[in-house]
C-alpha cells in the first residue's frame, strides 16, 4: 500500500540498468509508484518488482509479450524465484546487473536471448556504473544513493545475504563523495544501504572517512540511513555523522523477547539486550537524530499478553516512529525454507498469493498463538500508538528530545504517513 510520497525513496534498480546501457539506446523509466502505466512502443522492456507486487509485473509483461516485444525481468523477487519468473518473461537476470547487462543486450540484438543470466558480484572498490537519476520521476521527496552491498548477518527473515551475498562490499569513498556532489537538488538523501556504518572496525573507518569528506566538501546534505543497533556503539562516529547531516536512523530492533530474537538469528540485538535499545535511542537523540524503530510481530509463541507488553515498551522507549510489520517469509530466505519444510504456509497458490506477502497479512500458521491473536495484537498496538492524546504526547516528547526542527519535522511527517496508512488499511479497527 502506498502511504505517501514521504515514505517512498527513488528505487535505483532500473536507474542502474539504464546506466549500464550503451548510449546508442534510448531509455525511459516508468515508475508506477508515482505515475500510472500506459503502454508505449518499445524494442525491449525491463521490469523489476518486489514480491508483493510481482503479479502486477507479470501483468505488464504479458501486455508487451502479447505484442511480440521481449521482456526481461530482474530484481530481488526474480532473483530469488527465477524458475517462476521465467514463465512470464523472456529472460531473467539473477543477481547484480552491471556486469551482465551488456551480454544480455548483445544476445537480444542477435536474437539469441537465454532464459537466465547470472550477474556476478560487482567489485565496488572500482568506480563503475552510475545510476541514471535523470530518468527517475521528479515527484519524490527524497534522493537516494547506495554505497555498499551485501550483509554478513543471516537474519532468518531477510533476503539480503541470499540476494547480494554475505560479504559486505563497500564503494570507494571518493567515488561516493563525487556522486553525492553531483546530486544538485535540495532534497534530503536516503542511503539505501542495509547498514551504512557496517559491521567491522574497517567499515567504521570507511564511514568516518565518508562523513568527514561530506563535511570537508561542504555538501550540506540532510540525510537518513538504515543501521543495526551497533550504529550507536561509537558515539564519536555518531557525532561526526550528525555534523555531516544525519537526521534520522532506521534501526531494526525487531522484538523485545530474547527467545524471539534468537529465533530470528538477530544475534547483534541479543548481544545488545533490550536494555541496550534505550541506550541507543538516547545516543541518537543526543545528536538530534530521530529514530524510526522497525519491529516484527507474529513470531511463534507470542501470547496475547506480548502485544500489551510490546505496546507499553514502545511508548516508554523514546523511539520517534514505528514501522511494525507481520513476520513474512520471502522467497529465498531461511524463514521461507523452514516454514515450507514444516508445511505451515497458509497461502501457496503462487504467484497469485504473493500479493498477500506484503508484511501486513499473516501468511504462516503460527505455533503457540493464533492468526486472530496476531491481528488483534497488531490492531491494539497501533491504536495505542496513534490514539488521542497518546500520539500528540509522543510527538511532543520527540520534539523535546530531538531539539532540532528539521529532525522533528522528518519523524513527524513519517508518523503522519504511517498513521494515515494504518487508518486506511483493511485491518484497521478503531478501539473505543
Amino acid at each position: 500500500m502506498l502511504l505517501s510520497r514521504f515514505t517512498l525513496y527513488p528505487p535505483l534498480g532500473l536507474a542502474y540498468v539504464a546506466g549500464a546501457t550503451p548510449p546508442d539506446w534510448e531509455v525511459r523509466i516508468v515508475d508506477e509508484n508515482l505515475e500510472p502505466f500506459q503502454f508505449e512502443e518499445a524494442d525491449l522492456v525491463g521490469i523489476t518488482s518486489f514480491t508483493a507486487t510481482v503479479n502486477r509485473a507479470y501483468e505488464i509483461a504479458r501486455i508487451y509479450r502479447d505484442r511480440k516485444i521481449k521482456v526481461i525481468m530482474g530484481g530481488v523477487h526474480a532473483s530469488m524465484a527465477p524458475d517462476e519468473a521465467v514463465r512470464y518473461v523472456d529472460a531473467v537476470v539473477i543477481g547484480e546487473v552491471e556486469n551482465i547487462w551488456g551480454q544480455v543486450l548483445r544476445d537480444f540484438e542477435e536474437n539469441r536471448l537465454s532464459q537466465k543470466y547470472v550477474g556476478p558480484k560487482v567489485d565496488l572498490n572500482v568506480p563503475g556504473v552510475r545510476p541514471r537519476r535523470d530518468l527517475l520521476h521528479p515527484g519524490y521527496a527524497w534522493d537516494s544513493i547506495q554505497t555498499s552491498r551485501g550483509c554478513p548477518y543471516n537474519c532468518e527473515f531477510c533476503s539480503v545475504s541470499r540476494y547480494l551475498g554475505k560479504e559486505y562490499r563497500r564503494r570507494n569513498v571518493d567515488d561516493v563523495l563525487d556522486e553525492l556532489a553531483g546530486m544538485k537538488s535540495d532534497r534530503p538523501i536516503f542511503f539505501l544501504d542495509d547498514n551504512l556504518i557496517g559491521h567491522t572496525k574497517q567499515n567504521k573507518l570507511a564511514s568516518e572517512e565518508l562523513f568527514s569528506g561530506m563535511i570537508k566538501n561542504k555538501l550540506n546534505k540532510k540525510w537518513t540511513m538504515q543501521c543495526s543497533i551497533n550504529g550507536a556503539d561509537d558515539e564519536r562516529l555518531v557525532e561526526l555523522a550528525a555534523k555531516a547531516g544525519w537526521t534520522a536512523a532506521f534501526v531494526g530492533f525487531e522484538a523485545i523477547d530474547e527467545s524471539t530474537l534468537r529465533g530470528m538469528k538477530k544475534h547483534q540485538n541479543v548481544r545488545a539486550g533490550v536494555e541496550g535499545y534505550r541506550r541507543a535511542v538516547d545516543i541518537f537523540h543526543k545528536y538530534h537524530i530521530g529514530v524510526v524503530g522497525l519491529f516484527i510481530i507474529g513470531s511463534d509463541d507470542e501470547p496475547g499478553s506480548y502485544y500489551e507488553r510490546l505496546a507499553d515498551f514502545l511508548l516508554r522507549s523514546g523511539i520517534d516512529a514505528f514501522q511494525i510489520t507481520i513476520l513474512t517469509p520471502l522467497p529465498g530466505t531461511a524463514l521461507m525454507e523452514r516454514v515450507l519444510a514444516e508445511d505451515r504456509l497458509l497461502y501457496t497458490d503462487f504467484p497469485q498469493d504473493w500479493e498477500k506477502f506484503r508484511m501486513s497479512h499473516v501468511v504462516v500458521r503460527p505455533r503457540g498463538t493464533t492468526v486472530e491473536i496476531i491481528y488483534e495484537g497488531n490492531n491494539h498496538i497501533k491504536n495505542r500508538l496513534y490514539s488521542f492524546p497518546t500520539f500528540q504526547l509522543r510527538m511532543l516528547k520527540s520534539l523535546f528530545c530531538l531539539r532540532n526542527a528539521y529532525s522533528f519535522r522528518a519523524v513527524y511527517n513519517y508518523n503522519k504517513a504511517l498513521k494515515r496508512g494504518w487508518e486506511k488499511s483493511h485491518y484497521y479497527k478503531k478501539v473505543v
